[in-house]
């Protein structure tokens, strides 16, 4: 990540300095516009280069007298004032609209989304926006236009991820200016239990939660009639070919052998710390969601009814992910996010 030159020098002090000025600004929960108040900027190493150099050639203009000396050094001294009030304004009244993120599993990277607008008529170049250390995103607005950006987040952590600020900068033209400003929005992500690569398989417990306990749930073999679609339901089930003719949804019933249904519980898995048992039912839900299980979820803190499908599985995933049973662990884990 590009750093100003002076803050690079003295990270702390850039940290402190940081969370000085976003205690003046709170976080928006929706967008946030640049304005003056919030730009700030100063020059790259370079920029401290290209200053002493004039400062080399207006010694020697003035030393030896010498008029094309002194022509060359005060044009690249208005190059360089042209150049900072340039790049100052090639991020100035940018609006920024933050569009959401998608979960993730415990050591992924998180996306969080955001979308710039341009309100001016003159393009705006080589924005850049971060977050801490991560390699981030560069776009380039057209005249009265917006770009998405994605943003990566480290989430090390299961849980919920608030990122805190991010960093939108540029150095466009020159490279002499680093202009920047923090970006904080009141938002999370949820971060699920990293899968375990060993799991017992979900087929093998029964509907008590112990293995041969028996298999109930809807049939799969006659089809039997339709009935109104409920949370959990498989989108396999939905009778589409009603959907033009009913205001909601229906699902096809069918009667015969019923569908494994199977309970994923905390009890089941003995002699283990919080955060395996955790990444182990992790696992658990996604095989028994590729397998076209009903299933459940008991945990000491609550219960998911058995059900199946897409909205079902992230039911579960989310339960997982803000198991509170561990008090202690999930403090290490939130002060270390």
């Amino acid at each position: 990540m590009i750093r100003p030159a002076l803050p690079s020098f003295k990270p702390k002090m850039s940290e402190r300095f940081a969370d000085w000025v976003m205690r003046r600004h709170e976080a928006a929960h929706r967008e946030i516009v640049l304005h003056r108040r919030r730009i700030y900027i100063l020059p790259t190493r370079f920029g401290f280069y290209f200053a002493a150099m004039l400062a080399v050639l207006l010694a020697s203009a003035m030393n030896y007298n010498n008029s094309m000396v002194f022509g060359l050094t005060f044009l690249l001294a208005g190059l360089g004032t042209n150049a900072m009030w340039y790049v100052h304004r090639n991020l100035l009244n940018v609006r920024v609209e933050y569009l959401g993120a998608h979960p993730v599993y415990a050591g992924e990277e998180a996306r969080f989304r955001f979308r710039l607008h341009n309100p001016s008529r003159l393009p705006r170049v080589g924005l850049t926006m971060c977050w801490r250390d991560l390699p981030g995103s560069t776009t380039y607005l057209p005249p009265s236009g917006v770009d998405d950006v994605s943003v990566p987040v480290s989430a090390p952590f299961r849980g919920r991820l608030q990122p805190g600020r991010f960093l939108l900068f540029t150095r466009f033209p020159f490279g002499l200016f680093h202009v920047w400003s923090w970006l904080e929005f009141d938002m999370t992500t949820l971060v699920y239990p990293a899968p375990s690569a060993q799991a017992p398989p979900p087929a093998a417990l029964g509907s008590t939660g112990r293995p041969d306990a028996g298999a109930s749930g809807p049939g799969q073999e006659d089809f039997s009639g339709l009935r109104e679609y409920r949370i959990g339901d498989s989108m396999r089930r939905v009778a589409w070919k009603t959907l033009a003719r009913q205001e909601a949804p229906l699902v096809k019933q069918y009667d015969g052998v019923g569908a494994p249904e199977v309970w994923l519980t905390w009890e089941d898995l003995q002699a283990l710390d919080t955060e395996t048992r955790l990444s182990r039912l992790c696992r658990m839900v996604l095989q028994a969601e590729e397998e076209h299980l009903r299933y459940g979820l008991r945990l000491p803190t609550g219960t998911v009814d058995p059900g199946a499908g897409e909205l079902h599985k992230r039911v579960c995933l989310e339960a997982l992910a803000l198991y509170r049973g561990d008090k202690g662990a999930d403090a290490r884990g939130a002060a270390r996010r």
